[in-house]
Order: C-alpha cells, then sequence, then structure tokens
C-alpha cells in the first residue's frame, strides 16, 4: 500500500494500465516529479514484449546450437518429406500434451465369456457365422459407460470461464492405421447402432481413411477415442488425448493368463486397457470406477445385451 502512495498519474492513466496488464508500481515515469503517462506505459510494454521476444531467440538458438553435427557426419542418411497427415496430426498432439494434463489408468479385463459369445455369433436367417470385431463390443460398452460418467463425455473450451461443454451424442473415434499416418474418425451415434451396423460402419470410415476419401469434418466432433493395438501387439501404453476430447481408451493385445477364481486356476481371456484422460475434469477415483463400468460391460452379465 505504501508503494501504491507514490505512484504520481491520472486515474485515467490507471486505467489505462490496468486494461493492458500493466504492473503501474513497476513502470518509471518521465514527466514532471517523476509522474507516468501513457506514453510511459506504452514504452515499458513494448521493451518488455522485445525482452521477452530476445529471450525466445535466445532459446531457439542454443536449442539449434545444440546440434553441432549434421546426421550424416555419421554415415549414410536420406532425406524424406514427413506425411502431410503427420505433419497436420503433429500440432494437435503438440498442443494436447504441452496443454492437457494426462494420467494414464491401466487395467485388465476379463473377456472369456465376451469372447465366446462373439465367436459363436450367427446369422438369424442364414446360421452362418458372423465376423464381429471385439472393437465393436468396446464401443458399446463404451456407450454405456459415458452414460453413467457424462463428464467422460465433454470437453473443457476454456478452464478460467468455470464452465465444461456435456455432450449428449455419442460419437465414438477410432483410432485408423493408414499409410499416410494416424485418422481418427467417429463412429456418428453409436448408441443408436447395433452390433452389425457398427461393425459395418467402422470397416466403411476405415476404407474412406486409406484412400484419402473422408470428409475432413469426420475427425472432428468426438465424445471418446479409442485407440487400439490389438491386432499388433504390446501390453499397455499411453495415448495421447485427441483434443479437445478429455480422455482416450487404449486397447493392447488380449492373452490368455492363468487366473485364481472360484477356489480354483482357470485360463481366462484378458484385456489390457489403458485410459488416459485430463486430470482437470476427470480424477483418479472417477478413472477407477469408469474403467470397472467397462468391466462389467463387457463380462459375462453384458455380452448378450451389448449384442441388441
Amino acid at each position: 500500500m505504501s508503494n501504491d502512495k507514490k505512484i504520481y498519474t491520472t486515474p485515467l492513466v490507471r486505467k489505462f494500465a490496468r486494461e493492458l496488464g500493466a504492473d503501474i508500481s513497476k513502470i518509471k515515469g518521465t514527466e514532471r516529479q517523476g509522474r507516468i503517462s501513457e506514453k510511459d506505459i506504452k514504452n515499458y510494454i513494448y521493451n518488455e514484449l522485445k525482452h521477452e521476444n530476445e529471450n525466445k531467440s535466445i532459446e531457439k538458438k542454443e536449442f539449434k546450437s545444440e546440434n553441432k553435427f549434421k546426421h550424416s557426419d555419421f554415415g549414410e542418411v536420406e532425406i524424406e518429406d514427413i506425411p502431410r497427415v503427420k505433419k497436420i496430426a503433429a500440432s494437435f498432439l503438440s498442443k494436447s500434451w504441452s496443454q492437457i494434463p494426462h494420467v494414464t489408468h491401466h487395467d485388465e479385463i476379463d473377456i472369456t465369456e465376451m469372447e465366446e459369445f462373439r465367436i459363436k455369433l450367427k446369422d438369424n436367417f442364414t446360421g452362418q457365422n458372423i465376423k464381429i470385431t471385439p472393437l465393436v463390443f468396446i464401443i458399446k460398452a463404451l456407450v454405456n459407460a459415458l452414460k453413467k460418467f457424462p463428464s467422460f463425455n465433454s470437453s473443457i473450451d476454456d478452464i478460467q470461464s468455470g464452465k465444461i461443454t456435456l455432450k449428449k451424442y455419442f460419437h465414438i473415434g477410432i483410432a485408423v492405421d493408414t499409410r499416410h499416418g494416424l485418422m481418427v474418425p467417429k463412429i456418428r451415434n453409436a448408441n443408436e447402432k447395433n452390433i452389425k451396423d457398427l461393425s459395418s460402419e467402422i470397416l466403411e470410415v476405415s476404407d474412406k481413411c486409406k484412400n484419402l476419401k473422408i470428409d475432413k469434418k469426420e475427425f472432428y466432433g468426438g465424445s471418446i477415442t479409442v485407440s487400439s493395438l490389438g491386432g499388433i501387439g504390446g501390453s499397455f501404453f499411453t495415448p495421447i488425448i485427441n483434443y479437445p476430447e478429455v480422455a482416450i481408451l487404449g486397447i493392447s493385445k488380449s492373452s490368455k493368463k492363468q487366473i485364481y477364481l472360484k477356489n480354483d486356476f482357470q485360463v481366462r481371456t484378458i484385456l489390457p486397457i489403458s485410459l488416459s484422460y485430463d486430470h482437470r475434469i476427470i480424477d483418479g477415483a472417477e478413472a477407477a470406477r469408469f474403467c470397472n463400468e467397462l468391466k462389467e460391460n463387457l463380462g459375462k452379465n453384458f455380452a448378450y445385451k451389448l449384442a441388441i
């Protein structure tokens, strides 16, 4: 308070400083008796911005100077263009990783009964086996979980506003591996579709991505994303949230494990999952409950209901 009394200026200049976000106590006045003018505030902000830009320039130079040698100094190299899809995705991934406080919850789900049910699925008219991927059941299970945990189906556009957008739709993103790079189209209104419709749509949008025939609008407006490595391998990983969503579910390769169940060791099919979530809106307890809900939805009691 004592420092404030020593500042000589007019209320209009004080208001001008506040509007520009300048700390008037740090500004030296050049008018008579050290009075601060609007020109002093403008010069102060100009010098601050100049100093900030110089620091950034120095940081960039220091970063570049670390590469004292070229890669070719150590052997033969080949220079290629980064695929366009990966270049576009890079900025979104960087923004997501730098701005969202990621936490990843790892868990395992017993899908033994679900897999037995899925493999035995037959067409009611022809009696032929129906090939449905596990991803279809996972999408159905996710929709049920999103209904119980609406914060996972939300977006934070501005944390300072104190508000979040809760989505009433269920558009599930699926990560599609293509030769052009990873693409994440949305399966729209997944809550309204049965497993056959979902299976057909997954194949359709995947084919459009691989042939670059999908509308770019289909990469936006999602609820949550599924990134599946089940067909490739691995146990757990840390998927990056697909901004502006607040969560992403990573699926790894299922395997047979001996589990002690009902006083005996049994061979069960276990699916590893990795749920990354935005810690600004979702806490660890809620994430654990969400994963428990997925366990219930993919367990033996829900396999048939999910197929409807």
